[in-house]
C-alpha cells in the first residue's frame, strides 16, 4: 500500500503559522515579483480568487473581501517543508518516505497491516499537524495513481473524511474512481482529457475498464498503460529511493526590475551560482559541467518575444567551491552580454554531477594545483560557510561578487518576516 500526505494550502499554511489572527480568513500568496496568485485558501477559492489571476486584475475583488495578501516566503516554506518531511522520516523508517515536492511526499506502507492502515493514517495526520502546525491530507491505496486520488477526495469532503482516505476494497475504490472526474487524474493531461471526454469517457473508473490495447495505442503507450494499470491497483510507478541524488541543480529567478549593466548580471548569476553551489554540497555532490543564460527583452517593443543567451563549458575538474564556480562564471557571463539590453532573467545550471567523496582530478593540472590539503582547506572553507548561514540566516557571509546591496533582486512587497531563519526576524511573544 502506498500513502500520500500533501500540506493543505501550504503556502496559505505556512503564512498562517505565525499569524493565527489569520485562521479562517481568506489568504492568498503572490509568484515572483508578486504577478499572479499561486496560493489561496479555502476561504480565498470561496471569494473568487482564481488560481494563477494577476494580481492587478484581482486586487479590487481582494480589497473587497479583505484578503490577506502575501508575496512567496520561499526561505520559510522551505523550512517548514524540511520540518514536515523530517517528521514523516522520524515516523516512518527513512527509506519509506518519497519527497515528491516542497508539499507533498508517497509513503511505503507495505508493513502496516491492512486493518491498522486506516487508524496509523489518522495518526500520522494528527502528528504531523501537532509538531509542525502544517495541516495535511493523507490517501492511502494500493498505488501511487489512486493514492493521489483518494488524498483529491479526502480534502474535497473533509467535514466526513476528516482529511483521510483510506481505499483499500475493490467497491471503495471503484466509488472513489467514480467521483474522480478524468481530468482531475494525476498523469492525464489536458488535452488526453478532452480527447476522452470527446469519447464519453468522463470519470476515472470508465478510464480503467478501456481495453488495455486501446489505452496503449491511443494514450501515450507505455505511459498510458502504466498508468491504467495503476487505476486498477496494479503498482507500476516505482517508488524512488529517497538516497538517490539529483542529476541537475539550478537556480534562476526573474529580476525585479529591468537590468541593463553587467555588473548587474554578475552580481545575479553569482547570487544564483552561490544557492545552487550549496545546494550542490547538500547532498555531498560535484558538478562537472555549467550553464549560464540570461533572458533579454525583445528590441520590438510592439512584439513580446524574450531572447535567451546561453553558453555552457566543462569544468576542468568537478568542483562544489562557491568560489571556484563563480570564478568560471563570471567570464561567461561577459561574454554573453549583449550590451545595454533589458534583461529580464539570469540563471544557472549544474549537471554531470559525481560523488563529492570520490573526485577525479585533472592529469593536465599543474601539481600545485592538486594539494589535498589544500582540497581539504576548500571544503572545510564551505563547510564552514554553509553552518553559519544555516544557523543564523541566509546570506549572513556571502561573496562580494553577489553584491552589496543589489537592486535588481524579485519585487516583494508583501513578504511576512522569515521567522524561522533569520535572528532580526524572529517572532516576538509580548
Amino acid at each position: 500500500m502506498f500513502g500520500l500526505v500533501d500540506c493543505n494550502s501550504f503556502y496559505c499554511s505556512c503564512e498562517r503559522l505565525f499569524r493565527p489572527d489569520l485562521e479562517n480568513s481568506p489568504v492568498v500568496v503572490l509568484s515572483n515579483n508578486d504577478g499572479c496568485v499561486i496560493a489561496r485558501s479555502d476561504e480565498a477559492k470561496l471569494a473568487g480568487i482564481k488560481m494563477g489571476a494577476p494580481y492587478f486584475q484581482c486586487k479590487s475583488l481582494i480589497e473587497e473581501k479583505k484578503v490577506a495578501v502575501f508575496s512567496s516566503n520561499y526561505q520559510l516554506y522551505g523550512e517548514l517543508s524540511m520540518r514536515v518531511m523530517d517528521t514523516l522520516r522520524e515516523l516512518l523508517d527513512e527509506k519509506k518516505v518519497e519527497v515528491y515536492s516542497v508539499d507533498e511526499a508517497f509513503l511505503q506502507l507495505d508493513k502496516i497491516p491492512h486493518k491498522e492502515l486506516n487508524q496509523f493514517a489518522a495518526e500520522l495526520k494528527e502528528r504531523v499537524e501537532k509538531w509542525t502546525g502544517i495541516k495535511v491530507s493523507v490517501g492511502v491505496a494500493p498505488s501511487k495513481v489512486l493514492s493521489k486520488l483518494a488524498n483529491r477526495l479526502s480534502k474535497k469532503n473533509k467535514t466526513v473524511s476528516k482529511g483521510v482516505l483510506v481505499l483499500r476494497e475493490a467497491t471503495e475504490i471503484e466509488q472513489a474512481m467514480r467521483e474522480t472526474e478524468i481530468g482531475e487524474v494525476w498523469g492525464i493531461g489536458y488535452q488526453y482529457a478532452e480527447k476522452l471526454r470527446q469519447l464519453g469517457i468522463t470519470d476515472a473508473f470508465t478510464f480503467s475498464q478501456l481495453p488495455e490495447p486501446w489505452v496503449q495505442k491511443n494514450l501515450g503507450g507505455v505511459v498510458g498503460v502504466r498508468l491504467h494499470r495503476e487505476l486498477n491497483g496494479q503498482a507500476c510507478i516505482d517508488f524512488k529511493d529517497p538516497l538517490e541524488q539529483k542529476k541537475m541543480i539550478g537556480s534562476s529567478r526573474m529580476f525585479g526590475r529591468p537590468v541593463h549593466e553587467l555588473q548587474d548580471l554578475r552580481e545575479a548569476v553569482a547570487t544564483y551560482l552561490a544557492r545552487a553551489a550549496e545546494k550542490l554540497r547538500r547532498q555531498n555532490s560535484a558538478a562537472t559541467e555549467m550553464e549560464i543564460y540570461i533572458v533579454a527583452a525583445d528590441e520590438n517593443r510592439f512584439t513580446y518575444h524574450p531572447k535567451k543567451f546561453s553558453s555552457s563549458i566543462r569544468l576542468p575538474k568537478p568542483s562544489s567551491g562557491t568560489n571556484e564556480l563563480i570564478q568560471y562564471a563570471l567570464p561567461i557571463v561577459d561574454a554573453l552580454y549583449q550590451g545595454k539590453r533589458k534583461y529580464l532573467k539570469a540563471g544557472v545550471q549544474l549537471s554531470g554531477l559525481v560523488p563529492q567523496s570520490s573526485l577525479q582530478e585533472n592529469l593536465f593540472f599543474p601539481m600545485e594545483e592538486i594539494n589535498l590539503v589544500q582540497q581539504a582547506s576548500k571544503r572545510k572553507l564551505m563547510e564552514a560557510l554553509d553552518n553559519i548561514n544555516f544557523s543564523q540566516g541566509s546570506d549572513t557571509i556571502h561573496f562580494a561578487s553577489t553584491g552589496i546591496q543589489p537592486t535588481w533582486k524579485m519585487k516583494q512587497e508583501k513578504m511576512s518576516p522569515r521567522y524561522t531563519t533569520c535572528w532580526e526576524e524572529l517572532r516576538e511573544v509580548k
